[in-house]
Formats: structure tokens, C-alpha cells, sequence
């Protein structure tokens, strides 16, 4: 995994959009299964709530997997940090859209 002080080594950044979480009490899939999860992420271009590797399906990585959307932020209270999946890289604060631009 690298890390980064800021957004600009990601190449993705046009994928960031200011977003509304679609299911802001939980994971999306999770909640419709009534499964568990850890943490939750928040994909920076669609809105979807998905929970982390550490949980035990993994909807945000699957979400990933099944649209491209390539760019997530943490979705848990006082964390600022962000994730591309295609440049693997973590981002710290997590992109905004303004970013892009």
C-alpha cells in the first residue's frame, strides 16, 4: 500500500463527485441481508455505502469490482481518508471533488 499527504498522486480524481450516501445507516447490501459488518466506505462517485475488507463480505471492494469506480473514502466518524483502488493509494485527507478540477 502507498500513502499520500494529499489526492494529487491519484489519477482518478475525475471519477470524485460530491456524493449522497445512498444507505447513510449502513452497508447497502448489508443492511438488505441483515449481515454484520466492521467499517463502512463510501464510493466517491455513485454514493454507495459498501463495508471494508475487514468485514466479513466486503461490499465495498465488490462494488469496485462490479461498476469500476475506482476512488472510496472512509465512511466512519472523524476519519478524513480516501482510497483508489487502481492506483492503490491512499489518500489522507480523502479527495473532494474539487480535487479534480
Amino acid at each position: 500500500m502507498s500513502a499520500s499527504t494529499n489526492a494529487s498522486g491519484c489519477t482518478h480524481l475525475d471519477h470524485v463527485h460530491d456524493v449522497t450516501p445512498g444507505t447513510p445507516n449502513g452497508c447497502e447490501e448489508c443492511l438488505k441481508t441483515g449481515s454484520r459488518w466492521v467499517h463502512l466506505r463510501l464510493c466517491l462517485e455513485c454514493g454507495h455505502v459498501g463495508c471494508c475488507d475487514s468485514s466479513p463480505n466486503k461490499h465495498a471492494t465488490k462494488h469496485f469490482h462490479a461498476t469500476s469506480h475506482p476512488v472510496i473514502r472512509s465512511f466512519e466518524p472523524h476519519e478524513d481518508w480516501g482510497w483508489c483502488y487502481v492506483d492503490q493509494l491512499m489518500m489522507e485527507p480523502a479527495p473532494r471533488a474539487s480535487d479534480a478540477r
